[in-house]
C-alpha cells in the first residue's frame, strides 16, 4: 500500500530557526505537523572538510502535493547555503492519521 504522504527531514542550526520554519509550514497549510527534535549532532563533509554541528531536526508530515511550495518556503527562510531537505514517501500509516494530514491542506481534501 502506498500513500500520497511524505515525511521531510530538515536540519536547522538553532531552536529559533526550527520553530520559525515549523510554524510557517503549518500556518501556510504546507504541513500538518512538524516535530522538532533538539540536540542532535551532525557530522558531515562540507567543502572538502569534515564538519560537526549541533542542530535541531524537523520531521515534517505533509501531503506530497505540497512538496514544491514547502521546499520553496524552507529555502526562503533557512540560513544555510545548502539546507537539508529530504522527502521520504510514507508507505503505510494509520488511515485516520493520514486522512488528518490530508485535511490540514487547503488544496487537498480526502475522505
Amino acid at each position: 500500500m502506498t500513500t500520497d504522504y511524505q515525511i521531510i527531514f530538515c536540519t536547522c542550526p538553532d531552536k529559533d530557526t526550527a520553530e520559525k520554519i515549523a510554524r510557517l509550514l503549518v500556518e501556510n497549510n504546507l504541513a500538518a505537523c512538524v516535530n522538532i527534535v533538539p540536540n542532535i549532532t551532525s557530522i558531515y563533509r562540507w567543502q572538502g572538510e569534515t564538519e560537526q554541528a549541533d542542530e535541531f531536526l524537523l520531521l515534517i508530515k505533509a501531503h506530497q502535493a505540497t512538496y514544491s511550495a514547502l521546499e520553496s518556503m524552507i529555502k526562503t527562510h533557512h540560513p544555510y547555503q545548502l539546507p537539508e531537505i529530504i522527502a521520504v514517501a510514507i508507505e503505510r500509516g494509520l488511515p485516520d492519521y493520514l486522512n488528518w494530514i490530508a485535511s490540514c491542506h487547503s488544496s487537498t481534501r480526502f475522505s
